[in-house]
């Protein structure tokens, strides 16, 4: 599969943020609105605050993979941007992808949904 294209702009983070509708876990907020395209694109932020350079980085590397390997399961057409929260510090992999998915269960954006756990 091929990875998400991504949100580079100030702008599209921006209307994002006042125009899409939002879904908060513990550990990630999802952003998600309709983008009018056949793709969907992804834009990860973190804080400074979460730490430095390279802690950052691996936790983006992170939800790019799991929104890599759950693209099939999300309705096509949505922009998404995924905040992630200071709490996630020390969370698992496996954690980070049920609060994704749960979230975008939320959002309405799945399109099979996810059995029980």
């Amino acid at each position: 599969m091929k990875p998400l294209p991504s949100l580079k702009c100030n702008y599209e983070f921006r209307r994002l943020y006042s125009r899409g509708k939002s879904v908060a876990t513990a550990n990630i907020v999802v952003y998600c609105r309709r983008n009018g395209r056949k793709t969907n694109r992804l834009g990860i932020t973190v804080s400074t605050k979460y730490g430095k350079a390279v802690r950052r980085n691996k936790v983006r590397r992170r939800l790019r993979e799991i929104c890599r390997l759950n693209q099939n399961k999300l309705t096509h057409g949505h922009d998404l941007v995924i905040v992630v929260r200071m709490k996630s510090r020390d969370v698992e992999y496996a954690r980070l992808e049920a609060d994704f998915l749960d979230s975008c269960g939320q959002l309405g954006i799945l399109e099979r949904p996810e059995a029980q756990r």
